[in-house]
């Protein structure tokens, strides 16, 4: 499985949470404490909006292991925004190449998936069958994420230009479903693990879900406050001005502070809405 994390608030420097955190995302690449297998080098993505410029976002990916890689390491601290996704992957479907890098790019939407769809071999398929060709040629790679993201897609119908974070979400419970009756239908026993993150680069959706209630779904935590800060490797969110709000979003805790991190329970959904409030809810 692979690590995430998805920022939601005042513009800052991909540095500041790529880089500088005492657990960040890049040590998580090689040394992650919350999965069985530490190692996620089979490549990297990250994805950030400059609004000023283009409302489409702009995705720097690659299949360096994610400590080792010097152009991130220079680019990092010269980019800065507001909305910034980013992924280390530890390959399970798809080989290790660019276009199955994390996060996936539609027009203005980024997705970004950590977990499986098990059986996907035999899902692909059926799940293929059900996309418009728009959707089927816009596919890339071989991974289950990225289908995902186009059933997803897919599910958005006539919304897909300009979908709220309402459309967003029916679409990704109506995706979840459609997945597992592909599944029932051509028994298909194995679970599917299905943490996310979505955007439209205004409000973030992110899921925590496996299949089966009774198994234990990959971590996911979010912290929120009014402005995110790191000092000498400690990040914490500061609550100083209650007009402005920041959400992050991580498969593992940035720091050891466990009270600046809160668990998003399974099969729940979290959405920060364009305004940058949180809602929590069941899935």
């Amino acid at each position: 499985m692979c690590r995430f994390l998805a920022y939601r608030g005042r513009s800052i420097c991909v540095d500041d949470l790529l880089f500088q955190p005492v657990n960040s995302l890049i040590r998580q690449s090689a040394h992650a404490h919350e999965m069985k297998e530490p190692l996620n080098g089979d490549g990297f993505g990250i994805g950030w909006y400059a609004k000023e410029i283009d409302p489409d976002p702009g995705v720097f990916v690659s299949v360096r292991p994610a400590w080792n890689d010097r152009n991130l390491r220079y680019i990092a601290p010269k980019i800065r925004s507001d909305c910034i996704f980013a992924h280390v992957r530890a390959a399970s479907h798809g080989e290790v190449s660019e276009t199955n890098c994390h996060p996936f790019h539609y027009r203005q939407y980024l997705f970004m998936h950590n977990g499986n769809i098990d059986g996907f071999h035999h899902v692909k398929r059926f799940l293929r069958r059900r996309l418009s060709d728009e959707v089927y040629e816009w596919i890339r790679g071989q991974t289950d994420s990225e289908h995902f993201f186009a059933l997803l897609l897919e599910n958005l119908g006539a919304k897909r230009e300009e979908a709220g974070e309402a459309e967003m979400v029916r679409a990704l419970k109506k995706s979840f479903a459609e997945i597992e009756e592909i599944k029932k239908r051509h028994q298909i026993r194995e679970p599917s693990y299905l943490n996310l993150a979505v955007t439209d680069g205004n409000y973030v959706v992110a899921t925590r879900y496996v299949s089966r209630p009774r198994l234990r779904a990959p971590t996911l935590y979010y912290s929120e406050g009014s402005q995110y800060e790191i000092k000498d490797g400690i990040c914490r969110m500061r609550r100083s001005d209650p007009k402005e709000h920041t959400v992050l979003i991580v498969s593992e805790r940035l720091t050891n502070r466990k009270g600046d991190w809160k668990k998003i329970h399974s099969n729940h959904m979290l959405v920060v809405h364009e305004d940058l409030r949180v809602r929590l809810s069941p899935l």
